[in-house]
């Protein structure tokens, strides 16, 4: 083999619960240790809530599965403590291609803008993701990971959840205010609660395949309509780490997963693709079938549910574990401050409102992939090769071709906890948006906006002279932070100047990108959410506005 990953044994250790000691009620429990599950207990161990963690395996995933991971997750990932280990060890990149048989027909940028510090994507198998995450769990205490732990029975009480979990040693019972669910699109847990799913199955199959070999293609997506090597079907060829490749061939609904997945079956197709001189070898094979489907609610009284176990969506697209991620983001810094008694259980109603609207987006930029890739009938083909066979010369035919609209975060700009704009701005950081990042040097040290940002409130104020901002509103900033949902105010500044106001972070906007993207002049304050999006912005402070804004979105009024 060119590569081997050798997938780790997680140790099982019996439950305290199974040798005599007192029934405990956990703040929180976490189902499902996959990418989705580790990050919301890692987001809420660091945030200080203890979390109990179970899984019903004892090792990471078999295959690449979700592969590529967009810029906004891997910001997440840089504050639960794995963004530079998943960064270092995939493969970045930013260009696509889409090609009609053999000739390129439109190419797309996913960061067309200088000066940020992650790249659009980058592509690592899961398995990976995972590993980097357990590695995580075990330098914080507050997370008590039990592999070979399987949820068995739930029952819903009014304060509370119940658990019956089976284990190689027995079964016991659990007790815990919150359930968080990530067990996964199968969920076990939404089936007990008698939960459905809603949406489309779509008639076609695909054959996934992670092939070892090494090859001089470029770290970019390519993706063939027609190719000559599978004529009339569609084919997707990503790189990964450590000499895998990641080749996914479309079947039609007709074909037999068990036969396809054969190697007699599956060499062949490769061997088209790459010619008869190029040495592989299978990793990983398996066939999916397209679903685009989400629970109707993601909230049901004290169990909520993340990722797959709430919304499924077609791999073109890379939607399911970054929005899964996005979901944990979303969701625990609310939670924490529920838990913490320092917000109304309706905040978390707001869970549910951002994340499925996030899905709707997400189930309709994947239904309208697949259906461009997967053409039903004979007018959908016509329709889709005259705009592949446009695009070679027209701008306009390229915007319609649709190989897989890749994830970017969601504008909330409807949500319930954004304050409306009072005052004149332009560009894209409007309430609801997340945030754009940008170089800052703070103490002689230079840095990214992004990791200055998040898992509490802040308020950004933009000064010309931090020296010169009156002691009055310097006193009225300062007490932002001693309320009980502190909110920590920041000065921001074009250029740092000897002079500055004592006890107070100054950053320099070293290079103006975040008066560029945030249409900041002195004067201008943000103030952000936990999760980095935009809460509310002024063209001045006003510590009274910041006030309603902070109770408005922590679900207050």
């Amino acid at each position: 083999m060119l590569s081997a990953y050798t997938h780790p044994k997680f140790d099982y250790s019996p439950p305290p619960e199974l040798q005599g000691g007192p029934l405990h009620r956990h703040p929180v429990i976490v189902v499902g240790a996959g990418p989705v599950g580790l990050a919301t207990a890692i987001d809420l161990a660091q945030q200080g809530t203890p979390v109990l963690l179970l899984d019903d395996d004892d090792s990471v995933s078999v295959g690449s599965r979700g592969i590529c991971y967009a810029k906004r997750t891997l910001e997440v990932l840089d504050r639960l403590g794995v963004g530079d280990r998943c960064v270092a060890k995939g493969v970045s990149w930013n260009v696509g291609r889409t090609f009609l048989r053999e000739a390129e027909v439109y190419n797309f940028q996913l960061l067309s803008q200088p000066d940020h510090q992650r790249p659009g994507m980058i592509n690592l198998q899961q398995y990976y993701l995972e590993e980097f995450l357990v590695a995580r769990v075990a330098e914080l205490p507050a997370i008590d990971l039990r592999w070979k732990n399987r949820v068995v029975a739930v029952q819903q009480k009014d304060d509370g959840v119940s658990l019956r979990v089976e284990t190689p040693d027995g079964v016991y019972a659990l007790e815990c205010d919150w359930l968080i669910v990530a067990d996964g699109a199968r969920s076990s847990i939404r089936g007990m609660l008698h939960l459905e799913v809603e949406g489309k199955v779509f008639m076609d199959r695909f054959l996934i395949t992670d092939v070892v070999m090494k090859a001089g293609f470029p770290a970019e997506r390519w993706f063939w309509f027609d190719p000559p090597f599978h004529p009339g079907q569609s084919v997707l060829l990503h790189r990964q780490a450590d000499n895998v490749w990641r080749i996914d061939f479309q079947l039609g609904w007709q074909a037999d997963p068990e036969e396809e997945k054969k190697p007699e079956k599956v060499i062949p197709r490769i061997r088209a693709m790459l010619g008869e001189d190029r040495p592989f070898e299978l990793e990983w094979v398996s066939v999916y079938t397209f679903q685009c489907r989400r629970m109707h609610d993601f909230r049901h009284r004290r169990v909520l549910f993340v990722g797959d176990a709430a919304h499924q969506v077609s791999p073109f697209g890379a939607r399911g574990a970054n929005s899964g991620i996005q979901d944990a983001d979303n969701l625990v810094w609310k939670l924490k401050l529920v838990v913490d008694g320092k917000a109304p259980d309706a905040l978390l109603d707001s869970y549910a409102e951002e994340r499925e609207f996030a899905a709707d987006e997400n189930l309709m930029n994947s239904t309208r992939s697949t259906d461009f890739i997967t053409p039903k009938s004979k007018a959908s083909l016509d329709f889709r090769n005259a705009v592949l066979t446009l695009a070679r010369k027209y701008p306009f035919a390229r915007t319609l071709v649709n190989s897989g609209r890749l994830s970017v975060p969601t504008l909330l700009s409807d949500s319930s906890l954004n304050t409306p704009d009072s005052d004149a701005f332009s560009g894209e950081m409007s309430p609801g948006s997340p945030m754009d990042d940008a170089p800052v040097r703070e103490a002689g040290r230079d840095g990214w906006l992004l990791d200055l940002v998040g898992n509490r409130f802040m308020l950004l104020c933009s000064v010309d002279d931090p020296a010169a901002v009156d002691a009055q509103t310097l006193a009225a900033l300062r007490e932002l932070a001693d309320g009980p949902v502190p909110v920590e105010a920041v000065l921001l500044v074009r250029s740092q100047g000897e002079q500055q106001p004592a006890g107070w972070r100054v950053v320099e906007d070293c290079r103006g990108r975040y008066a560029e993207r945030y249409d900041a002049r002195p004067g201008t304050v943000y103030l952000f959410r936990p999760d980095q999006h935009v809460s509310a912005r002024w063209r001045s402070v006003d510590v009274e506005a910041v006030r309603v804004a902070l109770a408005r979105a922590t679900g207050k009024n």
